[in-house]
């Protein structure tokens, strides 16, 4: 482990909410190695290379070279970053495999779609739950592009709901296999696929199980025709039909029972890694939209020069740049939780799915606001283009159709809306987050009379980060009282833990970003990051306007009277500036700084 992960104080997931992150302790995409570069570099020209060029094909349904492309990114070694190096894949760390995932994904929805199936929930759980034997026999064959992994879970009649699926699998009478039977839907790879995570019930087990099935028509196994969808036109998705499709019971994968908690734990992985598929998309959206807006003139002006413009520019801009602060924060954090274990004498396998784990709430959180930030980004692009933006000859169109199933697949946005807040409240239970002690402090300050004195803010983003500790008072307020109010029913309530969730992300989203733009200021000079402190200091704003909406929401669905009235004073002193910033001076820098490079250049 590296000096820096040694010295530094590293929070369990969910803690950011009860305790001060020192700027010095979070990992920055310019943070990245020597070899982080260069496999940064090595994936950049890969996409350039093999995707961009190829974007029309794909578009036009292409199936066969989007498995040609995965087959040359194999060959490259491009789908065994996470893989460890016994069973063929680099063995390189989290923030390596995020990095990969990050900007190998935004040249076509379609190929990123199957990359992130393949290497993510096709890979991962034999990588994470395989005996040694499993491993031996499909890893290698995965990670070099050999053979390509699907992930057959979800059906007709199981969603969001996933352990209540009807596909079944019985043991046969001398004890050496299991036959499927059942039906699985919206299989991303499934057309060119050589081998199945397929989950099935045995029979009326409480807890669905896994299996490791080989595509083989011969062993009952059938495809539907090819879906026709929005967008990720070229990723093949297809129903799958097992029809007494014979599974040895060495294929079975982890315990009977256990497939719910290996489904659960690899979409914690998906989520995270899904988040970093959004980034390059959102860079490059913002990149061509300002190539557009410098070139196209009205009013015998770049329209790059109109403040309403300049507005879509600066947002554009500012929440790809959180985006990246929040993932890459997160992803060192899981790559030193793990790194932690391993040390303890954890293996590889449990050090890894207890490192994702501990930060399966930052991993709903990303999946969440990234991928509603790359649709906004992709819907703001169109605009920028004006009527050019509507047709298919411009690239905004695909980006839009291939963003808005981020929304929905590894978990709707709505289901880890309510799992953020909820995993967090188990944790506090489980005493791994104190949640109870600051929520009691808080209900003690609404109770006193509040401060007069004027803060000093005369340090960098000094109010930035005092508005921050008060948005996390916010959080335990309502939070804190809804618990009281509600128990173990509050998971009934989910329009309050909707608006619990969006004051979690907000603040766990502006927090990264002021850690990182403080971080880089400390180290690169103020006037070096002035774009960056702005970025920051932009998105803020949005944070507290949109926490100070979904408090109020909160509050006044569950509280009456003395204790509504207090907790709405609560929340309009928790969310009140000293010094307002000048949002539209924040933008208009903003803007003006990606519009003289010609790109998203942070």
């Amino acid at each position: 482990m590296d000096t820096q992960t040694q010295n530094k104080d590293i929070l369990r997931g969910g803690q950011f909410l009860v305790k001060e992150t020192n700027c010095d302790d979070v990992f920055t995409p310019e943070d990245f190695s020597e070899e982080q570069l260069m496999m940064k570099e090595a994936v950049m020209e890969f996409n350039d290379r093999e995707i961009i060029p190829n974007k029309p094909r794909f578009e036009a349904k292409d199936y066969a070279l989007t498995e040609e492309v995965m087959k040359k990114a194999g060959e490259l070694g491009f789908l065994g970053v996470a893989v460890p190096e016994e069973y063929g894949g680099l063995g390189m760390g989290f923030v390596s495999t995020m990095l990969t995932c990050d900007y190998i994904s935004s040249g076509t929805g379609s190929f990123s779609t199957a990359f992130g199936a393949h290497t993510g929930i096709g890979t991962m759980p034999i990588t994470l739950y395989g005996t040694e034997e499993q491993k031996q026999k499909y890893v290698p064959r995965l990670a070099t592009g050999e053979w390509f992994g699907a992930y057959a879970l979800t059906e007709p009649g199981a969603g969001s709901d996933a352990n209540s699926g009807k596909t079944t699998a019985q043991l046969s009478e001398d004890g050496k296999s299991y036959k499927i039977n059942g039906q699985k839907m919206w299989i991303s790879n499934a057309g060119f696929c050589n081998m199945f995570i397929v989950f099935a019930r045995i029979e009326d087990d409480k807890y669905i199980t896994g299996f490791i099935v080989e595509n083989d028509p011969n062993n009952g196994i059938s495809l539907g025709e090819e879906e026709h969808k929005l967008g990720i036109h070229a990723s093949s998705t297809r129903q799958v039909f097992f029809s007494d499709t014979v599974v040895p019971v060495e294929n079975m994968l982890a315990g009977r029972g256990e497939g719910f908690k290996i489904a659960m734990n690899a979409l914690n992985i998906g989520r995270i890694k899904l988040a970093a598929a959004c980034l390059d998309s959102q860079r490059r959206i913002t990149t061509t939209a300002v190539k557009y807006a410098t070139e196209r003139k009205q009013f015998k002006t770049p329209i790059a020069n109109f403040g309403a413009i300049k507005l879509k520019i600066a947002e554009m801009a500012t929440n790809a740049y959180v985006g990246e602060s929040a993932c890459y924060r997160a992803a060192k954090n899981i790559e030193d939780r793990i790194a932690l274990r391993m040390e303890a004498g954890n293996s590889h396998q449990e050090a890894e799915l207890k490192g994702v784990e501990e930060y399966a709430i930052e991993c709903s959180i990303l999946k969440v606001s990234v991928s509603e930030d790359v649709q906004n980004c992709a819907d703001e692009g169109i605009q920028i283009f004006g009527g050019m933006g509507f047709s298919k000859d411009t690239p905004m169109e695909a980006a839009w159709r291939d963003a808005r199933i981020a929304r929905i697949y590894e978990g709707t946005n709505e289901i880890n809306r309510m799992l953020s807040v909820g995993m967090l409240i188990k944790k506090a239970m489980k005493g791994h987050v104190d949640l109870l002690g600051p929520a009691m402090k808080v209900q003690e300050e609404l109770m006193g009379i509040p401060s007069f004195d004027t803060p000093d803010y005369s340090e960098l983003l000094s109010e930035e980060k005092a508005m921050i500790a008060k948005l996390k008072k916010v959080f335990l307020m309502v939070a804190g009282a809804a618990v009281q109010k509600f128990g173990p029913d509050l998971e009934a309530h989910q329009q309050l833990l909707l608006a619990a969730s969006d004051i979690l992300i907000e603040i766990y989203m502006a927090e990264s970003a002021i850690l990182r733009a403080e971080k880089n200021a400390k180290r690169f000079g103020e006037e070096a990051q002035a774009s960056q402190i702005a970025m920051a200091k932009l998105y803020l704003y949005h944070a507290v306007t949109t926490i100070e909406q979904n408090g109020r929401e909160g509050i006044i669905s569950f509280a009456q009277g003395d204790e509504q009235r207090m907790m709405l004073m609560g929340l309009k002193r928790f969310t009140k500036y000293a010094n307002y910033p000048d949002i539209v001076t924040l933008r208009n820098s903003i803007a003006e700084k990606v519009t003289a490079e010609n790109k998203y250049c942070f």
